[in-house]
């Protein structure tokens, strides 16, 4: 029989810890296939080196954690009671020393109620490990990821459709809200980005109620839908009514930095390669002030994880990982171009899972 902890098992092992410790999140999901919110509620499934493993867990959510059909033993908690005694029973049965965890999503107040449960417990980041289990998808989670990011380019389209002189850029983010879900999404990946004008140069811009866009305003959308677990990214830049010399040389840069990142993109070549290879084509333009990001990320069960594209990260590109290529240039108080395609390293080469057009498109 198969032991579905046995990759957490490892990486105890390796790191010299007694346990592994999971809570929600995207690698509690890929082990389980069950999600349970992050809240005042501390939810927390050990793993040791050997044996079944333990879970710590609100008693209302038992009858949702019996859907995991959990090996080991579990310890409940109510409300009116609290968690310390629920802790500290967990930890007489697994008497632990030392234990890795998920640096990036274990919260402080868990932390701290697992160093009094366990006192004098040796607490490791194993972040990198842990979430690096998640870095080569399989043909099931390419296939998730596709199915995410098609209906979000449909969103797209249906909201480009959409799009008028004197909309303001909420009016905007409403319609392709509407039209992620209308068009099959589970959730959206993210709080969408829809920022026009001054607002595009603003790589993480919120939308404004009280702009309206106008002709030569240059429209940013940076948004996904979430399906089957996975998250799309996409970001497309286009003008409204015309767009000035400028605008259309910005962007034919941005365009090829972007081509260039597919380009070098294979097996072998490290995330330092495909960032160098993209911002050279922004540096040796005129714009080069108006970089001010890194190329991409990973993308998969969280919009943002590893593998980061970026220099200086000599990680290696293995086939089945996934990244976005999204370079841009930024110009405060002006405008901002961004491109942002969703990419699967193959076997001999890449492949974008994004398909939409990124040709320069002025909507009427």
């Amino acid at each position: 029989m198969t032991d579905r902890y046995a990759e957490h098992r490892q990486i105890a092992r390796t790191l010299g810890v007694d346990a592994v410790a999971l809570v929600p999140g995207p690698n509690f999901v890929r082990l389980f296939h069950q999600d349970f919110h992050s809240h005042e509620r501390p939810l927390i499934v050990l793993v040791p080196v050997d044996g079944a493993p333990a879970a710590l867990v609100p008693n209302l959510e038992l009858r949702s954690f019996d859907l995991l059909k959990f090996e080991g033993e579990v310890f409940d908690w109510r409300d009116q009671t609290g968690y310390a005694d629920a802790f500290a029973a967990l930890a007489r049965h697994m008497p632990l020393t030392s234990v890795a965890v998920e640096g990036q999503v274990m919260r402080v107040f868990v932390h701290h109620a697992m160093a009094t449960a366990w006192p004098g417990l040796r607490v490791v980041d194993a972040e990198r490990q842990i979430s690096g289990l998640r870095l080569h998808k399989s043909p099931a989670e390419v296939a998730a990821l596709e199915d995410a990011i098609r209906l979000s380019e449909r969103a797209l389209q249906r909201t480009l459709d959409q799009v008028r002189i004197g909309q303001t850029e909420k009016d905007i983010e409403q319609i392709l809200t509407l039209s992620l879900f209308a068009e099959g999404a589970e959730e959206q990946s993210f709080g969408p980005i829809v920022a026009a004008g001054d607002n595009s140069a603003r790589p993480h811009a919120h939308a404004r109620a009280d702009y309206a866009v106008k002709a030569g305003d240059a429209l940013l959308l940076d948004f996904g839908g979430r399906k089957g677990g996975f998250c799309a990214d996409i970001t497309r830049t286009v003008f409204l009514g015309h767009a000035s010399d400028e605008a259309q040389a910005v962007y034919d840069t941005v365009l090829r930095a972007n081509m260039a990142g597919h380009a070098i993109t294979r097996p072998g070549v490290t995330a330092h390669d495909i960032d160098d290879a993209v911002s050279r084509v922004m540096e040796a333009s005129p714009y080069a002030d108006r970089i001010r990001t890194k190329t991409g990320h990973g993308l998969g069960r969280d919009v943002h994880e590893a593998p980061y594209i970026m220099r200086g990260n000599h990680q290696i590109m293995e086939a089945g990982m996934v990244f976005t290529n999204e370079p841009g240039l930024y110009q405060i108080g002006s405008f901002g171009v961004r491109i942002e395609d969703d990419v699967l390293v193959t076997d001999d080469g890449c492949r974008s899972l994004t398909t939409f057009p990124k040709d320069l498109m002025i909507l009427p």
